[in-house]
């Protein structure tokens, strides 16, 4: 199509650059806002019908300092990406990740010729089961920002099973994006939305769960017909050749790999299990969240007991795969520290860096070749970095040219005047055309329900059906705009090119997109539970 694709960089600042060039052509506008609690949080909301138009603050010299100021926005994912970077490249010098993906190969070596998992394949079960996971986390905590720390895992994978990154990428960072879409229990985009609504905490998840179900249904199937295409002919991959890097990376046989286990690693070990057995003491029991539900378990006392028993006897048999027990055990208590604990981007990053650390002590690394190995992670990784704060400064643009609340008022002004189902479509146009520049779903719900909710009384149509809106446009489209700090970071970590991601991409959005047109007809013409 192009003789020359631009560089993700150029886009992205082409992007910046049109933003400044909006700020001198859309007026200058603001709504009014008051600050209400919502699910226990104060927020900034939108007055409905006190839009008004002040000046408007061009901007010319600010598009070479967009990056500066991207850089302070995003400044949380930017040192998580580094973070995860470094801890990474230590555990990949240990070859423990090698020794993983080894075994996986093994076992679906062994299970494919099995009846059932024969006819669905091996590869396909283990796929579905982890797409499965990633997009349950992602309909009832907003799974998000973690998945660029699980793009470090799969990607190797999938291109060490015979596939690509993308397919990589599909299986935690899409999978969590269609959880998000379909959710049906996510705080920080249907609990703000439905509060903002004035309508019962997580009510008509009946139909949600449907939703989830249907869109899991169609986005699982694209992606495993677009794995099955790249496992028969390789060379059908965008980024074959994008993929060196990892099959480079991870080239070594395990037949170059010394199984042993030192001194270090039982020290270490006893370490660990002292401090877990310390907060067990002090966290007996954790209260995971679900929505406005909660189960309490004894989760952290029940992890201790586990590493106590796996650590004990990955050590007897290679210190690799004690390693690859701490990345299990750092996954498991990062999902314990999110649901439980409400840890974010702050304590996640500090969890992988104690991890590396960990696997540094572990295979017996000296301080200073854990440093230069950390060190080396971040510099191979950095390029993640620079993206994530270059699209920050889309926002920046935006919002200091005073133009966001003059394009959201411009958007919501064209639903007027429609029937009911046309008018619930076009709420849906309008918040997916809206989380192109801002991505956010939190801040778009304080942004736009509070307008759209008591627009719906007027026209007809249940409170319950405008959320759905809002949810299924500000799912979708997080797949594929540039304003995603952490679409950018997966893209980065990953080394696909924006270009080439947008290009796999778009058909799989139009689909969804046409998808969720369907799923609103029932909330408009179908009495359903809870709306």
């Amino acid at each position: 199509m192009f003789k020359k694709i631009p560089h993700t960089y150029v886009i992205v600042f082409s992007i910046v650059v049109l933003c400044a060039v909006l700020t001198w052509l859309v007026p200058g506008g603001t709504f009014d806002r008051q600050s209400v609690t919502v699910n226990g949080i104060d927020r900034s909301v939108v007055i409905p019908g006190s839009f008004h138009y002040t000046e408007k603050h061009p901007q010319t010299w600010q598009v070479f300092s967009a990056l500066f100021d991207g850089f302070v926005d995003k400044a949380d994912i930017i040192v998580f990406i580094l973070i995860i970077g470094g801890a990474f490249w230590i555990m990949n010098e240990s070859k423990a990740i090698d020794v993983a993906i080894g075994s996986v190969l093994r076992l679906t070596g062994r299970m494919s010729s099995r009846g059932f998992v024969k006819r669905l394949g091996a590869d396909n079960l283990i796929f579905i089961l982890i797409m499965i996971m990633f997009s349950f986390f992602g309909a009832v905590f907003g799974m998000s920002e973690e998945t660029i720390a699980f793009t470090i895992i799969f990607v190797p994978l999938a291109v060490s099973m015979g596939y690509d990154s993308i397919v990589g990428v599909s299986l935690c960072f899409v999978a969590a994006a269609l959880g998000f879409a379909g959710a049906f229990l996510n705080p920080f985009t249907v609990g703000i939305a439905q509060g903002l609504s004035d309508i019962p905490l997580f009510s008509g998840m009946e139909y949600r769960l449907f939703m989830w179900v249907v869109i899991n249904v169609v986005g699982f199937t694209y992606i495993l017909r677009y794995a099955g295409k790249i496992r028969k002919n390789p060379h059908r991959s965008p980024v074959r050749d994008d993929d060196d890097y990892w099959r480079t990376l991870h080239s070594g046989t395990q037949t170059e790999i010394r199984y042993h286990t030192p001194v270090s690693a039982w020290v270490i070990y006893f370490i660990l299990l002292a401090v877990m057995i310390v907060f067990s003491v002090f966290y007996p029991v954790t209260s995971l969240t679900f929505g406005e539900g909660s189960l309490t378990l004894p989760v952290i006392p029940v992890l201790a007991g586990l590493f106590a028993l796996t650590g004990w006897l990955t050590l007897r048999k290679s210190v690799h795969f004690f390693v690859i027990g701490l990345l299990l055990f750092t996954i498991l208590f990062l999902i314990t520290g999110v649901m439980g604990y409400g840890w974010y981007i702050m304590e996640i990053a500090t969890l992988f860096f104690a991890m590396g650390l960990a696997t540094g002590v572990a295979m017996n690394y000296d301080a200073n070749r854990i440093t230069k190995l950390f060190l080396d992670g971040v510099r191979d990784i950095q390029s993640a970095a620079l993206i994530v704060g270059l699209a920050g400064g889309i926002i920046i643009i935006l919002q200091n040219g005073n133009i966001i609340d003059t394009l959201l008022y411009k958007l919501s002004g064209s639903i007027s005047g429609a029937g009911r189902l046309a008018s619930v479509s076009m709420m849906y146009v309008t918040q997916t055309v809206i989380n192109l520049f801002m991505p956010s779903g939190s801040a778009k719900a304080a942004l736009t329900m509070p307008m759209m909710s008591q627009f719906s009384d007027l026209i007809g149509i249940s409170r319950q059906a405008t959320v759905v809106a809002f949810q299924l446009g500000d799912g979708f489209t997080n797949m594929i705009t540039p304003t995603s700090g952490v679409l950018l970071g997966v893209l980065s970590v990953a080394r696909i090119p924006y270009e080439k991601w947008f290009r796999w991409v778009l058909p799989f959005i139009v689909i969804l997109f046409l998808l969720g047109f369907l799923l609103l007809v029932p909330t408009v013409f179908i009495e359903l539970k809870g709306f």
